[in-house]
Protein backbone atom coordinates (compact mmCIF):
# COMPACT_ATOMS: atom_id res chain seq x y z
CA UNK A 1 0.00 0.00 0.00
CA UNK A 2 2.80 2.40 0.98
CA UNK A 3 4.74 1.52 -2.20
CA UNK A 4 1.64 2.29 -4.29
CA UNK A 5 1.19 5.72 -2.68
CA UNK A 6 4.88 6.49 -3.19
CA UNK A 7 4.58 5.81 -6.92
CA UNK A 8 1.58 8.15 -7.15
CA UNK A 9 3.48 10.93 -5.36
CA UNK A 10 6.53 10.49 -7.61
CA UNK A 11 4.35 10.55 -10.74
CA UNK A 12 2.83 13.87 -9.60
CA UNK A 13 6.21 15.38 -8.78
CA UNK A 14 8.03 14.33 -11.99
CA UNK A 15 6.45 17.04 -14.22
CA UNK A 16 7.76 19.75 -11.84
CA UNK A 17 11.27 18.25 -12.04
CA UNK A 18 11.26 19.04 -15.75
CA UNK A 19 10.49 22.74 -15.15
CA UNK A 20 13.27 25.32 -15.14
CA UNK A 21 13.64 27.97 -12.46
CA UNK A 22 11.75 30.62 -14.43
CA UNK A 23 8.76 28.32 -14.89
CA UNK A 24 8.75 27.42 -11.20
CA UNK A 25 8.93 31.12 -10.32
CA UNK A 26 6.04 31.81 -12.70
CA UNK A 27 3.77 29.13 -11.21
CA UNK A 28 4.68 30.16 -7.66
CA UNK A 29 3.87 33.79 -8.44
CA UNK A 30 0.58 32.74 -10.02
CA UNK A 31 -0.42 30.77 -6.93
CA UNK A 32 0.47 33.69 -4.66
CA UNK A 33 -1.45 36.10 -6.92
CA UNK A 34 -4.57 33.90 -6.85
CA UNK A 35 -4.36 33.68 -3.06
CA UNK A 36 -4.08 37.47 -2.74
CA UNK A 37 -7.03 38.04 -5.07
CA UNK A 38 -9.12 35.57 -3.09
CA UNK A 39 -8.16 37.28 0.17
CA UNK A 40 -8.98 40.76 -1.14
CA UNK A 41 -12.27 39.79 -2.83
CA UNK A 42 -13.74 37.88 0.11
CA UNK A 43 -16.84 39.52 1.62
CA UNK A 44 -16.10 41.97 4.41
CA UNK A 45 -17.81 41.22 7.70
CA UNK A 46 -20.18 44.01 8.71
CA UNK A 47 -20.35 44.81 12.42
CA UNK A 48 -23.00 46.82 14.24
CA UNK A 49 -20.81 48.65 16.71
CA UNK A 50 -23.58 50.53 18.52
CA UNK A 51 -26.74 52.55 17.97
CA UNK A 52 -28.75 55.27 19.72
CA UNK A 53 -32.42 56.27 19.84
CA UNK A 54 -34.16 59.60 20.21
CA UNK A 55 -36.20 59.94 23.40
CA UNK A 56 -38.67 62.85 23.21
CA UNK A 57 -39.08 65.06 26.29
CA UNK A 58 -42.16 64.44 28.41
CA UNK A 59 -43.52 67.87 27.53
CA UNK A 60 -44.34 66.51 24.05
CA UNK A 61 -46.49 63.65 25.38
CA UNK A 62 -49.91 63.11 23.79
CA UNK A 63 -52.19 61.30 26.27
CA UNK A 64 -55.49 60.12 24.83
CA UNK A 65 -57.58 62.87 26.49
CA UNK A 66 -55.24 65.55 25.12
CA UNK A 67 -55.36 64.08 21.63
CA UNK A 68 -59.16 63.93 21.66
CA UNK A 69 -59.54 67.47 23.06
CA UNK A 70 -57.08 68.80 20.49
CA UNK A 71 -58.99 67.07 17.68
CA UNK A 72 -62.33 68.51 18.80
CA UNK A 73 -60.91 72.04 18.73
CA UNK A 74 -59.21 71.94 15.34
CA UNK A 75 -61.67 69.70 13.44
CA UNK A 76 -65.05 70.66 14.92
CA UNK A 77 -66.69 67.50 13.58
CA UNK A 78 -67.87 64.96 16.15
CA UNK A 79 -67.97 62.10 13.63
CA UNK A 80 -64.30 62.57 12.76
CA UNK A 81 -63.32 62.82 16.42
CA UNK A 82 -65.34 59.72 17.30
CA UNK A 83 -63.63 57.84 14.46
CA UNK A 84 -60.18 58.76 15.78
CA UNK A 85 -61.20 57.80 19.31
CA UNK A 86 -62.28 54.40 18.00
CA UNK A 87 -58.90 53.91 16.29
CA UNK A 88 -56.96 55.00 19.37
CA UNK A 89 -58.97 52.72 21.64
CA UNK A 90 -57.90 49.68 19.64
CA UNK A 91 -54.40 50.85 18.72
CA UNK A 92 -52.40 49.44 21.63
CA UNK A 93 -50.86 52.86 22.37
CA UNK A 94 -50.08 54.19 25.81
CA UNK A 95 -50.16 57.76 27.11
CA UNK A 96 -46.40 58.38 26.74
CA UNK A 97 -46.17 58.67 22.95
CA UNK A 98 -45.09 62.06 21.58
CA UNK A 99 -45.81 64.42 18.71
CA UNK A 100 -43.57 67.33 17.56
CA UNK A 101 -44.15 70.84 18.94
CA UNK A 102 -45.76 72.23 15.77
CA UNK A 103 -48.62 69.72 16.02
CA UNK A 104 -49.36 70.75 19.62
CA UNK A 105 -50.34 74.22 18.43
CA UNK A 106 -53.99 75.13 17.94
CA UNK A 107 -54.29 75.05 15.04
CA UNK A 108 -51.19 72.98 14.11
CA UNK A 109 -48.34 74.90 12.50
CA UNK A 110 -46.94 72.56 9.80
CA UNK A 111 -44.44 75.00 8.27
CA UNK A 112 -41.16 74.12 6.59
CA UNK A 113 -39.21 75.92 9.33
CA UNK A 114 -41.01 73.87 11.99
CA UNK A 115 -40.24 70.67 10.07
CA UNK A 116 -36.56 71.63 9.93
CA UNK A 117 -36.56 72.20 13.68
CA UNK A 118 -38.11 68.78 14.32
CA UNK A 119 -35.55 67.13 12.03
CA UNK A 120 -32.59 68.85 13.66
CA UNK A 121 -33.83 68.07 17.16
CA UNK A 122 -34.12 64.34 16.41
CA UNK A 123 -31.11 63.65 14.21
CA UNK A 124 -28.68 65.85 16.17
CA UNK A 125 -29.74 64.15 19.42
CA UNK A 126 -29.24 60.67 17.94
CA UNK A 127 -25.82 61.47 16.50
CA UNK A 128 -24.58 63.26 19.61
CA UNK A 129 -25.39 60.14 21.64
CA UNK A 130 -23.79 57.83 19.06
CA UNK A 131 -20.56 59.82 18.93
CA UNK A 132 -20.44 60.03 22.72
CA UNK A 133 -21.14 56.34 23.33
CA UNK A 134 -18.74 54.98 20.70
CA UNK A 135 -15.96 57.57 20.87
CA UNK A 136 -16.27 57.92 17.10
CA UNK A 137 -15.07 61.29 15.81
CA UNK A 138 -16.96 63.00 12.96
CA UNK A 139 -13.85 62.97 10.78
CA UNK A 140 -13.77 59.16 11.05
CA UNK A 141 -17.15 58.76 9.34
CA UNK A 142 -16.52 57.44 5.82
CA UNK A 143 -20.13 56.75 4.77
CA UNK A 144 -23.26 58.66 5.81
CA UNK A 145 -26.79 57.45 4.98
CA UNK A 146 -29.93 59.25 6.10
CA UNK A 147 -33.45 58.03 5.40
CA UNK A 148 -36.57 60.13 5.90
CA UNK A 149 -39.58 59.18 3.83
CA UNK A 150 -41.77 62.31 3.70
CA UNK A 151 -39.56 65.34 4.35
CA UNK A 152 -36.92 65.87 1.68
CA UNK A 153 -35.69 69.48 1.63
CA UNK A 154 -32.87 71.04 -0.39
CA UNK A 155 -30.12 71.14 0.83
CA UNK A 156 -30.80 67.62 2.03
CA UNK A 157 -30.95 66.52 5.66
CA UNK A 158 -27.78 64.58 4.94
CA UNK A 159 -26.08 67.84 3.92
CA UNK A 160 -27.38 69.38 7.15
CA UNK A 161 -25.47 66.73 9.11
CA UNK A 162 -22.31 67.25 7.06
CA UNK A 163 -22.51 70.97 7.85
CA UNK A 164 -23.36 70.53 11.54
CA UNK A 165 -20.56 68.05 12.34
CA UNK A 166 -18.07 69.33 9.73
CA UNK A 167 -17.73 65.90 8.16
CA UNK A 168 -15.01 65.24 5.61
CA UNK A 169 -15.38 66.64 2.09
CA UNK A 170 -14.75 63.18 0.57
CA UNK A 171 -17.50 61.48 2.59
CA UNK A 172 -19.83 59.16 0.67
CA UNK A 173 -23.26 60.56 1.60
CA UNK A 174 -26.72 59.33 0.60
CA UNK A 175 -30.15 60.83 1.33
CA UNK A 176 -33.00 58.32 0.96
CA UNK A 177 -36.63 59.49 0.76
CA UNK A 178 -40.04 58.13 -0.23
CA UNK A 179 -39.38 54.56 0.95
CA UNK A 180 -41.51 54.50 4.09
CA UNK A 181 -41.11 52.45 7.24
CA UNK A 182 -38.85 49.80 5.69
CA UNK A 183 -36.18 52.35 4.71
CA UNK A 184 -34.15 51.64 7.85
CA UNK A 185 -33.20 48.17 6.62
CA UNK A 186 -32.78 49.47 3.07
CA UNK A 187 -30.19 51.86 4.50
CA UNK A 188 -28.45 48.94 6.24
CA UNK A 189 -28.38 47.07 2.93
CA UNK A 190 -26.85 50.08 1.16
CA UNK A 191 -24.26 50.47 3.91
CA UNK A 192 -23.44 46.76 3.71
CA UNK A 193 -22.80 46.99 -0.05
CA UNK A 194 -20.69 50.13 0.31
CA UNK A 195 -18.61 48.51 3.05
CA UNK A 196 -17.77 45.70 0.63
CA UNK A 197 -15.93 48.14 -1.65
CA UNK A 198 -14.58 50.54 0.98
CA UNK A 199 -12.25 48.57 3.26
CA UNK A 200 -11.46 49.69 6.79
CA UNK A 201 -14.44 52.09 6.86
CA UNK A 202 -17.18 53.34 9.18
CA UNK A 203 -20.77 53.85 8.03
CA UNK A 204 -23.32 55.90 9.99
CA UNK A 205 -27.04 55.48 9.32
CA UNK A 206 -29.69 57.91 10.56
CA UNK A 207 -33.34 56.79 10.36
CA UNK A 208 -36.29 59.05 11.12
CA UNK A 209 -39.65 60.36 9.91
CA UNK A 210 -40.63 64.02 10.20
CA UNK A 211 -44.29 64.39 11.13
CA UNK A 212 -44.69 68.18 11.23
CA UNK A 213 -45.60 68.76 7.54
CA UNK A 214 -47.67 65.58 7.29
CA UNK A 215 -50.28 65.99 10.02
CA UNK A 216 -53.61 65.73 8.22
CA UNK A 217 -56.35 68.23 9.13
CA UNK A 218 -59.08 67.10 6.74
CA UNK A 219 -61.99 64.68 7.00
CA UNK A 220 -60.95 61.72 4.82
CA UNK A 221 -60.93 58.70 7.15
CA UNK A 222 -58.25 56.80 5.26
CA UNK A 223 -55.95 59.80 5.68
CA UNK A 224 -56.83 60.32 9.34
CA UNK A 225 -55.40 56.94 10.35
CA UNK A 226 -51.72 58.02 10.24
CA UNK A 227 -52.51 60.85 12.69
CA UNK A 228 -53.37 58.13 15.20
CA UNK A 229 -50.66 55.63 14.27
CA UNK A 230 -47.42 57.64 13.89
CA UNK A 231 -45.29 59.39 16.52
CA UNK A 232 -41.91 61.12 16.53
CA UNK A 233 -38.67 59.17 16.87
CA UNK A 234 -35.32 58.42 15.30
CA UNK A 235 -32.18 56.30 15.50
CA UNK A 236 -28.50 56.48 14.55
CA UNK A 237 -26.51 53.32 13.82
CA UNK A 238 -22.76 52.77 13.44
CA UNK A 239 -21.69 49.96 11.11
CA UNK A 240 -18.08 49.07 10.36
CA UNK A 241 -16.03 46.51 8.48
CA UNK A 242 -12.91 47.03 10.60
CA UNK A 243 -11.65 43.78 12.10
CA UNK A 244 -10.68 45.66 15.27
CA UNK A 245 -14.39 46.29 15.91
CA UNK A 246 -15.22 42.65 16.55
CA UNK A 247 -14.04 42.78 20.16
CA UNK A 248 -16.45 45.55 21.14
CA UNK A 249 -19.19 45.50 18.48
CA UNK A 250 -22.66 44.48 19.61
CA UNK A 251 -23.74 42.51 16.54
CA UNK A 252 -22.62 41.01 13.25
CA UNK A 253 -24.81 41.21 10.16
CA UNK A 254 -25.48 37.71 8.83
CA UNK A 255 -28.16 38.21 6.16
CA UNK A 256 -30.26 40.95 4.61
CA UNK A 257 -33.12 40.11 2.24
CA UNK A 258 -35.23 42.68 0.39
CA UNK A 259 -38.61 42.01 -1.26
CA UNK A 260 -40.33 44.58 -3.49
CA UNK A 261 -43.93 44.02 -4.66
CA UNK A 262 -44.29 47.34 -6.47
CA UNK A 263 -45.06 45.65 -9.80
CA UNK A 264 -48.54 44.92 -8.37
CA UNK A 265 -50.77 48.01 -8.67
CA UNK A 266 -52.49 47.31 -5.35
CA UNK A 267 -49.15 47.04 -3.58
CA UNK A 268 -47.88 50.22 -5.20
CA UNK A 269 -50.89 52.26 -4.07
CA UNK A 270 -51.58 50.72 -0.65
CA UNK A 271 -49.75 53.49 1.28
CA UNK A 272 -49.54 56.79 -0.58
CA UNK A 273 -49.20 60.51 0.10
CA UNK A 274 -52.10 62.25 -1.62
CA UNK A 275 -54.33 65.33 -1.54
CA UNK A 276 -57.97 65.19 -0.53
CA UNK A 277 -60.72 67.06 -2.38
CA UNK A 278 -59.88 70.21 -0.42
CA UNK A 279 -56.22 70.13 -1.38
CA UNK A 280 -54.94 68.99 2.02
CA UNK A 281 -52.01 66.60 2.03
CA UNK A 282 -52.00 63.36 4.00
CA UNK A 283 -51.09 59.68 4.00
CA UNK A 284 -53.76 57.31 2.71
CA UNK A 285 -53.96 53.67 3.81
CA UNK A 286 -55.93 51.14 1.75
CA UNK A 287 -58.29 48.72 3.48
CA UNK A 288 -56.49 45.67 2.09
CA UNK A 289 -53.05 46.76 3.33
CA UNK A 290 -52.83 43.65 5.56
CA UNK A 291 -53.44 41.35 2.61
CA UNK A 292 -50.66 43.09 0.69
CA UNK A 293 -48.33 42.93 3.70
CA UNK A 294 -49.06 39.21 4.07
CA UNK A 295 -48.10 38.55 0.43
CA UNK A 296 -44.89 40.56 0.73
CA UNK A 297 -43.96 38.75 3.95
CA UNK A 298 -44.59 35.37 2.32
CA UNK A 299 -42.22 36.21 -0.54
CA UNK A 300 -39.59 37.45 1.90
CA UNK A 301 -39.87 34.33 4.07
CA UNK A 302 -39.47 32.09 1.02
CA UNK A 303 -36.14 33.79 0.31
CA UNK A 304 -34.75 34.05 3.82
CA UNK A 305 -35.90 30.62 5.01
CA UNK A 306 -33.20 28.55 3.25
CA UNK A 307 -30.52 30.91 4.60
CA UNK A 308 -31.39 30.59 8.28
CA UNK A 309 -33.50 27.48 8.95
CA UNK A 310 -32.01 24.25 10.33
CA UNK A 311 -31.89 21.24 7.99
CA UNK A 312 -34.94 19.58 9.53
CA UNK A 313 -37.13 22.60 8.77
CA UNK A 314 -35.74 22.90 5.25
CA UNK A 315 -36.70 19.30 4.51
CA UNK A 316 -40.25 19.78 5.82
CA UNK A 317 -40.60 23.00 3.85
CA UNK A 318 -39.39 21.25 0.67
CA UNK A 319 -41.72 18.30 1.15
CA UNK A 320 -44.68 20.66 1.46
CA UNK A 321 -44.27 21.53 -2.24
CA UNK A 322 -44.62 17.88 -3.25
CA UNK A 323 -47.64 17.12 -1.09
CA UNK A 324 -49.15 20.52 -1.93
CA UNK A 325 -49.87 21.25 1.68
CA UNK A 326 -48.63 24.63 2.94
CA UNK A 327 -46.06 24.40 5.71
CA UNK A 328 -44.95 27.41 7.74
CA UNK A 329 -41.41 26.77 9.00
CA UNK A 330 -40.73 27.11 12.70
CA UNK A 331 -38.54 30.20 12.75
CA UNK A 332 -38.20 29.92 16.51
CA UNK A 333 -35.56 27.28 15.75
CA UNK A 334 -33.57 29.85 13.78
CA UNK A 335 -33.90 32.94 16.01
CA UNK A 336 -33.97 33.76 19.69
CA UNK A 337 -35.44 37.24 19.21
CA UNK A 338 -37.88 38.91 16.81
CA UNK A 339 -38.22 42.63 16.03
CA UNK A 340 -41.44 42.97 14.02
CA UNK A 341 -42.16 46.34 12.48
CA UNK A 342 -44.43 48.39 14.74
CA UNK A 343 -46.89 49.24 11.99
CA UNK A 344 -49.83 48.91 14.36
CA UNK A 345 -51.52 46.34 16.53
CA UNK A 346 -53.02 44.53 13.53
CA UNK A 347 -49.58 44.14 11.91
CA UNK A 348 -48.09 42.57 15.03
CA UNK A 349 -51.11 40.29 15.48
CA UNK A 350 -50.91 39.14 11.86
CA UNK A 351 -47.20 38.37 11.93
CA UNK A 352 -47.45 36.62 15.29
CA UNK A 353 -50.18 34.39 13.90
CA UNK A 354 -48.46 33.65 10.57
CA UNK A 355 -45.07 32.95 12.15
CA UNK A 356 -46.59 31.03 15.09
CA UNK A 357 -44.81 33.15 17.68
CA UNK A 358 -45.49 33.29 21.39
CA UNK A 359 -46.42 36.43 23.30
CA UNK A 360 -42.85 36.56 24.61
CA UNK A 361 -41.48 36.65 21.07
CA UNK A 362 -43.54 39.73 20.16
CA UNK A 363 -43.21 41.43 23.54
CA UNK A 364 -40.61 43.91 22.29
CA UNK A 365 -42.87 44.92 19.40
CA UNK A 366 -46.01 45.37 21.52
CA UNK A 367 -44.23 47.29 24.27
CA UNK A 368 -42.54 49.57 21.72
CA UNK A 369 -45.97 50.21 20.20
CA UNK A 370 -47.32 51.08 23.65
CA UNK A 371 -44.44 53.35 24.72
CA UNK A 372 -43.26 54.98 21.46
CA UNK A 373 -45.83 53.95 18.80
CA UNK A 374 -44.86 53.63 15.13
CA UNK A 375 -41.79 55.80 14.63
CA UNK A 376 -41.49 54.55 11.05
CA UNK A 377 -38.05 53.32 9.97
CA UNK A 378 -36.52 53.74 13.43
CA UNK A 379 -39.05 51.47 15.20
CA UNK A 380 -36.90 48.35 14.86
CA UNK A 381 -34.11 49.96 16.90
CA UNK A 382 -36.47 50.81 19.77
CA UNK A 383 -37.47 47.13 19.82
CA UNK A 384 -33.86 45.96 19.87
CA UNK A 385 -33.19 48.43 22.68
CA UNK A 386 -36.10 46.91 24.63
CA UNK A 387 -34.65 43.40 24.37
CA UNK A 388 -31.29 44.72 25.59
CA UNK A 389 -32.84 46.77 28.40
CA UNK A 390 -34.58 43.64 29.67
CA UNK A 391 -31.24 41.82 29.75
CA UNK A 392 -32.55 39.13 27.39
CA UNK A 393 -29.82 39.45 24.75
CA UNK A 394 -27.08 36.87 25.19
CA UNK A 395 -23.86 36.23 23.30
CA UNK A 396 -24.56 34.13 20.22
CA UNK A 397 -28.28 35.01 20.06
CA UNK A 398 -29.75 35.68 16.62
CA UNK A 399 -32.20 38.51 15.94
CA UNK A 400 -34.63 38.80 13.03
CA UNK A 401 -35.69 42.34 12.15
CA UNK A 402 -38.70 42.58 9.81
CA UNK A 403 -39.54 45.91 8.20
CA UNK A 404 -42.66 46.66 6.14
CA UNK A 405 -43.14 49.80 4.07
CA UNK A 406 -44.71 51.65 1.17
CA UNK A 407 -44.23 50.41 -2.33
CA UNK A 408 -44.96 47.67 -1.06
CA UNK A 409 -41.79 46.35 0.54
CA UNK A 410 -40.81 43.74 3.10
CA UNK A 411 -37.19 43.66 4.26
CA UNK A 412 -35.40 41.37 6.71
CA UNK A 413 -32.10 41.64 8.54
CA UNK A 414 -30.49 38.89 10.60
CA UNK A 415 -27.99 39.81 13.32
CA UNK A 416 -25.84 37.71 15.62
CA UNK A 417 -25.02 39.05 19.07
CA UNK A 418 -21.26 39.16 19.59
CA UNK A 419 -21.24 40.50 23.13
CA UNK A 420 -24.12 39.75 25.48
CA UNK A 421 -26.04 42.74 26.83
CA UNK A 422 -27.00 41.71 30.34
CA UNK A 423 -26.62 44.90 32.38
CA UNK A 424 -29.39 47.38 33.16
CA UNK A 425 -30.00 50.03 30.49
CA UNK A 426 -27.75 53.08 30.44
CA UNK A 427 -29.14 56.58 30.79
CA UNK A 428 -28.93 56.97 27.01
CA UNK A 429 -31.34 54.08 26.42
CA UNK A 430 -34.86 55.15 25.39
CA UNK A 431 -36.11 52.67 28.04
CA UNK A 432 -33.87 53.91 30.84
CA UNK A 433 -36.56 55.46 33.04
CA UNK A 434 -39.43 53.09 32.29
CA UNK A 435 -38.17 49.56 31.57
CA UNK A 436 -39.14 48.49 35.10
CA UNK A 437 -42.80 49.09 34.20
CA UNK A 438 -42.77 46.67 31.28
CA UNK A 439 -44.25 44.43 30.08
CA UNK A 440 -47.68 45.90 30.72
CA UNK A 441 -51.10 44.50 29.98
CA UNK A 442 -52.64 46.08 26.88
CA UNK A 443 -56.43 45.66 26.73
CA UNK A 444 -58.15 44.88 23.46
CA UNK A 445 -60.14 48.09 23.71
CA UNK A 446 -59.46 51.17 25.81
CA UNK A 447 -62.62 53.11 26.63
CA UNK A 448 -62.10 56.81 26.04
Amino acid sequence: MFHHLSNIFISLFIPFQKLNYLQILYFSSLIIFIFIIHYISRPHTVYLVDYSNYRPPTILRVPFPSFVEHSRIIVDDNKIVDFQMKILGRSGLGDETCLPPAIHYIPPNPTTDAAHEEAKTIIFSCLDKLFSNTGLKPKDVDILILNCGLFSPTPSLCATLVNKYKLRSDIASYNISGMGCSAGLISVDLAKDLLQIHPNSNAVIVSTEILTPNYYQGSDRAMLLPNCLFRMGGAAVLLSNKTTCRSHAKYQLLHLVRTHKGSDNKSFKCITRVEDNKGKLGISLQKDVMTIAREALKSNITTIGPLVLPTSEKILFLLSFFVRKPYVPDFKKAFEHFCIHVGGRAVIDELQKNLRLSDEHVEASRMTLHRFENTSSSSLWYELAYIEAKGMMKKGDRVWQIGLGSGFKCNSAVWKCLNGVTNSPTKDSPWFDCIHKYPVHIPEVVKL
